[in-house]
């Protein structure tokens, strides 16, 4: 007997299976959170590409159209955020996925600043990086309560921040 699928598995496959895999560029410089981001996107049939620093994926992100980004914050050359603004200084709106091992929540707190649309907090498990990205992509319409968003490290960040980000988990 094999391996049943759970109810996020069995979505995401009807929904890979109905249109284009989506492109994903995942940036980090630790090379095993994008090892492990990069293989459990291509095992559930996502195109993913790869860079770890800022630099290169913005270079990356000049040469081929990505579905979403998702990015770690503390990098050399070019950090999370300053790459979140350079995208929408560009006017590219891509959904950006920000995935570090502390919430910048003062850098983000400036309602002036662009917001990511998702936030993951290391360690954080593969079903939370596959449920914020399908969800961000608008493939699964999340209704997971605020305890159960916080047990599983994700924050969900407004398009329109209001106060800080603590309003926003």
């Amino acid at each position: 007997m094999g391996h049943e699928p759970t109810p996020l598995e069995l979505m995401a496959e009807i929904s890979l299976h109905s249109a284009a895999a989506p492109r994903v560029l995942v940036v980090d410089d630790e090379e095993a959170f994008r090892f492990l981001n990069t293989h459990t996107l291509r095992r559930f049939g996502y195109e993913v590409d790869e860079a770890d620093d800022g630099a290169i994926a913005w270079k990356m992100l000049q040469l081929k159209r990505y579905d979403i980004l998702i990015t770690d914050n503390n990098m050399p050359k070019i950090t999370g955020i300053e790459l979140l603004d350079m995208l929408r200084a560009a006017h590219l709106l891509l959904p950006v996925i920000m995935a570090t091992g502390k919430a910048p929540r003062d850098e983000l707190a400036c309602q002036t600043r662009p917001q990511p649309d998702a936030m993951l907090i290391k360690p954080y498990t593969r079903k939370a990086l596959l449920e914020a990205v399908q969800s961000v992509l608008g493939h699964v319409n999340l209704t997971t309560t605020a305890a159960a968003r916080a047990a599983a490290k994700i924050i969900f960040v407004p398009f329109v921040v209001q106060g800080s980000l603590a309003a926003a988990s």
